[in-house]
């Protein structure tokens, strides 16, 4: 064998063992350093089941000219996943047919607002359930997590997830959070539709 094949053997292979040792090794995406989770209510059964709120979500419909700005951000980018488990790390996201995503960007500040069309309100509240221990959204926008607020509420067969960090002061931090999770408001005209 000549000195250019074993060569080439020796450095795809090791090319190969450094790609399993870095996935081996590279530990868990980032989680937020605070997280509340809310399961869904009575106050959502008429959307508790995906049959009573057939109708996909639109980015037009979530991610409005109204909320191109939110508190001190301003929105960086939108993004639309038929596989919502490409959103997610650590959890699945079973029965899900679509999540809708958007970026925000202000001052120290960045955060991201996430919507799972999930099949009902069980499966809306596994899944707030698994966000709260087994795995995380992955970060749309680059932030730092250990200083970061996030909260996922299931509202009947959806599931809203507002993560936001990098503020300077706390009351930033809860500001920016509040602003993102007002996104979630997209959930009460399916509601109203749906009565």
């Amino acid at each position: 064998m000549s000195g250019r094949v074993v060569i080439a053997v020796v450095a795809v292979n090791v090319l190969v063992i450094a790609a399993v040792a870095w996935w081996w090794l590279r530990g868990d995406d980032p989680r937020p350093a605070a997280f509340h989770g809310e399961p869904t209510s009575a106050f959502y059964a008429a959307i508790d089941d995906r049959s009573k709120d057939a109708a996909p979500l639109t980015a037009q419909e979530v991610f409005t000219a109204g909320t191109e700005t939110v508190g001190a951000m301003r929105r960086t980018a939108t993004a639309e996943f038929a596989d919502c488990d490409e959103v997610l790390w650590g959890v699945s996201a079973a029965g899900c047919t679509q999540a809708l995503q958007a970026t925000y960007k202000g001052g120290t500040t960045a955060g991201q607002f996430v919507i799972f069309n999930m099949s009902d309100g069980a499966a809306a509240d596994a899944l707030v359930a698994a966000l709260g221990k087994d795995g995380f959204v992955r970060q749309g926008v680059l932030f730092d997590a250990a200083a970061s607020r996030a909260q996922a509420r299931a509202m009947g067969h959806y599931v809203t997830v507002s993560w936001a960090g990098g503020a300077s002061y706390e009351q930033e931090l809860v500001a920016a959070l509040v602003a993102l999770d007002g996104l979630g408001r997209v959930v009460q005209s399916r509601l109203i539709a749906a009565v």
